[in-house]
């Protein structure tokens, strides 16, 4: 099912027992977030579980927005726009979806204000260093997967990965593989193929080089933002 604006502006909504106004969107089987800007960002929280969403994209600025449950959908893809679009997310569920790959995490990475982050069920779970890693990536998350993060952990994660300014080793290699996992992506919902195609090979392979040999994380988000002016142009 489309989720048109009448099945938003029919849509059961309601004050939590956090006191939050809530928009239940659960279980229509909807395969695309799709016209949410009709909500007016009226919402503290929306719940979307239960659905077929394969892309966490698509939405608009929405600054009310703190809470979104999309538990059990299919989601593969988040948006590195999200910081855009919920700028005060806090919690975000998304147990139960097909997110693989630490690369997949990065769109979170700029939601300074998230706090409870669940990936339960998802197979990026079983990844190495994959906790550590997410506590370290995204400092702001104090919840992950239902358990509170400890300050043992933020100083193991500290002593495995450095600081943003001065990786260890590891960090960098991860970042590294994040970095080259995010560029080679498909945005196919965005319909962005097209735009690709005009970076030539020579391009690509001599920017990807400077990521390979790329020693701190900034360097590395600087040539991932070259990459893309390069790609969009």
């Amino acid at each position: 099912m489309k989720l048109t604006a009448d099945l938003i502006n029919n849509a059961p909504s309601y004050i939590n027992p956090l006191n939050d106004r809530e928009l239940s969107l659960r279980g229509h089987k909807i395969p695309v977030i799709e016209n949410l800007g009709v909500t007016k960002d009226l919402n503290d929280a929306i719940d979307l579980t239960d659905n077929d969403i394969t892309h966490l994209n698509n939405i608009p600025r929405l600054p009310r927005l703190r809470r979104l449950f999309i538990a059990r959908n299919r989601i593969t893809y988040i948006s590195p726009a999200m910081a855009k679009s919920v700028p005060n997310m806090t919690t975000l569920i998304l147990t139960s979806n097909s997110i693989s790959n630490l690369s997949d995490l990065e769109g979170l990475k700029d939601l300074k204000q998230l706090t409870y982050l669940s990936l339960v069920n998802n197979p990026v779970t079983r990844r190495e260093h994959y906790r550590l890693w997410v506590i370290w990536r995204l400092p702001s998350v104090r919840v992950l997967d239902y358990e509170k993060v400890r300050q043992v952990e933020r100083q193991e994660a500290a002593k495995l990965f450095g600081t943003f300014d001065d990786p260890t080793p590891l960090a960098t290699k991860l970042s590294t593989t994040v970095a080259k996992a995010r560029t080679f992506e498909v945005e196919g919902a965005n319909g962005n193929e097209a735009n690709r195609a005009k970076l030539t090979a020579t391009e690509r392979e001599r920017i990807m080089e400077q990521l390979r040999n790329a020693k701190s994380l900034s360097e590395i988000e600087r040539l991932e933002q070259t990459l893309r002016n390069l790609e969009r142009s």
